[in-house]
C-alpha cells in the first residue's frame, strides 16, 4: 500500500484527505479527518485493514513520523518503507482530487467531500487505462470497450437523446 494525505478546502477549513493506494495505482480507500496526527493516522489504518480485509505485505509513505508511530502500533508485522521517492504513486493519484477541488472552488462539506471521491476514486480509473502501454490504436479501441461498458452500466445507451 502507498499512503499519503493532502489539504483540501472544505467551506474555507482545512481537512485532510487520506488515501491509500496499491502498487497498481488503485485507490483502496480514501478518508477525509480533520487531524493530521499519530490517532488520525492510526484510525485510517485501522479502516483499511477493515475495508480491504487483509494487511498488506509492505506499506510506503512519506517521511512524516506519525505514520511510524501508528504503524508500530497498529501493524507492527508489516514492513515500513519511507523515502522521499518511493510515495509518488500515491503522489499522482491526488492530482485529479486536486483539479476537481480547483473547479468546485472547495468542498462545500466533509460529507460531501467524502463522498464526491470515495465515488469519484472508484469511477476515474475506468477512464485511465495505462496509456504508456499501449500504442494510439490500441488505446482508442480500449476506450471504446471501456464507454460501451460504462454506458451499459449507466443505462446511457438506452436513453433518448434531446438535440
Amino acid at each position: 500500500w502507498h499512503l499519503d494525505e493532502l489539504y483540501i478546502k472544505v467551506t474555507g477549513v482545512q481537512k485532510y484527505l487520506w488515501r491509500a493506494v496499491d502498487q497498481d495505482g488503485n485507490v483502496l480507500d480514501i478518508l477525509v479527518q480533520n487531524r493530521r496526527d499519530k490517532a488520525a493516522a492510526r484510525r485510517f489504518f485501522r479502516r483499511l485493514m477493515k475495508k480491504t480485509r487483509s494487511v498488506p505485505r509492505v506499506i510506503v509513505t512519506d517521511k512524516l513520523r506519525f505514520y511510524g508511530a501508528a504503524h508500530r502500533e497498529v501493524m507492527h508485522s508489516v514492513e515500513h518503507r519511507s523515502h522521499k521517492g518511493l510515495n509518488n504513486r500515491a503522489e499522482n493519484t491526488h492530482q485529479p482530487t486536486r483539479q476537481r477541488e480547483r473547479a468546485m472552488k472547495g468542498f462545500r462539506s466533509v460529507g460531501a467531500a467524502q463522498r464526491f471521491l470515495s465515488t469519484f476514486s472508484g469511477i476515474s480509473p475506468h477512464f485511465r487505462p495505462h496509456r504508456h502501454l499501449m500504442t494510439a490504436s490500441q488505446h482508442r479501441a480500449e476506450m471504446t470497450i471501456r464507454l460501451a461498458i460504462w454506458d451499459q452500466i449507466t443505462g446511457a445507451a438506452s436513453q433518448p437523446t434531446t438535440a
